[in-house]
């Protein structure tokens, strides 16, 4: 072989060499660039983080999962703060309750056997992570021409992005201290409401149950705002605006009622300040809002005897959370064991693991009943089932009960960590001041 050839050999060699070398290095130079794109980086970290959920749920899935109270208060524990809990819970119903006669009234005026709110702008959640509350809540602001977007909303009332929840009362927070609007937020909603408000003029924001595709590619029940804005009893549909799924999402009226129970009939009434009188009015009763936890309390009750399955446990939880709304806190912690007995029963595939998430009535039940270890017990199992634990309402409650039980160094951790998910949680920062202790 000729010395030149011998040198075009060793000069490909070589050239290969350089190649396989330098394409590594090419490779994570482009990576380090993409990940300048927002874009391209958000697409890269929602896949890093969807695959990493569903390895851990994978090996440790959620739904397996059951809590078990105690039931009976800690001994030797401090006393809880304010509000004092009931001494003995109210009755737990032992069989439907007598309702009281009606006495007689004005006839009402009929509702139209169709109606619909024109111009409610259709805002979408995509592109941000969790932004189903801000998306929703920007439509009914919208409505009444407030000119904010979307953004402005959620770094409000979720300052930690992968917030897991913004929960009802922090909607009306944003609307009553961040806009000139009015809001009434109330539970225990009907059809009949829907379509009064919706008649009138006022679309409705509602929180409900929905079963939608999650991080682990499954598709499981998780809590879901949409605004209600039009029916039709003739073909039985509510046309609701889903920032989800798609504008103009036509429910049937026995599926939004059933989504709707999982969450204690809340709803949202978003009004021009002038025009307070007119929804006051078409509340009725429910303009009281004792008047409206009272009623919520009392169908509850009436749905425990006509439901089985995840209804039920939907009708017990229903009855304890509107029990804490009136204080009774005995009596919507036995209402809450009532719960957890039914859903330890349910099929593991219709359990609504994440429903600590979203309503967090237990805590405020079993800590002001002065059982400490099941709210200790119910957070730690709650935040553990999460793939990543941003839950800063479960955090606050498990600092409280550790501060009852003695451990403080736990409950400054736990404080500072809801701190950490929820900048500026005006709770934890209470906490922490009580207990001399800086955030």
């Amino acid at each position: 072989m000729s010395g030149g050839r011998v040198s075009v050999i060793i000069a490909s060699m070589n050239l290969k060499r350089f190649f396989l070398l330098a394409i590594p290095g090419g490779l994570v130079l482009l990576v380090a660039a993409s990940l300048l794109v927002p874009s391209i980086r958000e697409r890269i970290t929602y896949r890093l983080d969807e695959w990493s959920i569903r390895l851990q749920y994978a090996l440790k899935p959620p739904e397996k999962q059951v809590f078990l109270p105690q039931t009976t208060p800690d001994a030797n524990a401090q006393a809880a703060l304010t509000p004092t809990p009931t001494a003995e819970p109210s009755a737990t119903p032992t069989h439907p309750p007598e309702l009281p006669t009606p006495t007689p009234t004005l006839t009402a005026t009929p509702l139209p056997p169709q109606a619909s709110v024109n111009g409610v702008p259709y805002v979408d959640q995509k592109g941000l992570w969790n932004y189903c509350a801000p998306a929703n809540l920007t439509m009914a602001l919208k409505f009444w021409g407030w000119t904010g977007e979307r953004t402005d909303v959620g770094q409000w009332v979720k300052p930690f992005e992968k917030d897991k929840n913004v929960m009802p009362y922090e909607l009306a927070d944003y609307v009553t201290s961040q806009t000139n609007l009015g809001v009434v937020y109330r539970s225990g909603g009907s059809l009949e409401l829907l379509k009064r408000f919706i008649s009138a003029g006022f679309p409705v924001l509602i929180e409900k149950g929905a079963y939608l595709h999650d991080l682990t590619g499954k598709i499981s029940w998780m809590g879901h705002y949409a605004v209600v804005d039009g029916y039709d009893d003739a073909t039985g549909l509510f046309n609701t605006q889903d920032s989800y799924l798609e504008p103009n999402l036509k429910v049937e009226y026995s599926a939004l009622e059933h989504n709707w129970r999982a969450f204690n009939f809340v709803y949202l009434i978003i009004y021009p300040r002038e025009r307070e009188a007119e929804v006051l009015a078409l509340l009725g009763d429910s303009a009281d809002e004792v008047k409206a936890l009272q009623g919520a309390a009392q169908l509850a009750s009436e749905e425990i005897f006509a439901s089985e399955g995840v209804d039920l446990f939907f009708a017990w939880y229903n009855r304890g959370t509107s029990l804490v709304g009136l204080q009774d806190f005995a009596g919507a912690a036995a209402a809450y064991d009532e719960a957890f007995k039914v859903y330890a029963a349910l099929p593991e595939k219709d359990r609504p693991w994440r429903m600590v998430w979203y309503q967090t009535g237990p805590y405020f039940a079993y800590y002001y009943a002065g059982r400490y270890t099941d709210v200790i017990n119910l957070a730690t199992q709650t935040l553990d089932a999460a793939s990543e634990p941003y839950l800063e309402e479960s955090y606050y409650w498990r600092g409280l009960a550790r501060i009852a039980v003695g451990d403080q160094p736990g409950a400054v951790e736990d404080l500072r960590k809801s701190l950490e998910y929820h900048p500026q949680f005006a709770p934890s920062l209470a906490a922490l001041t009580d207990l001399g202790v800086s955030p």
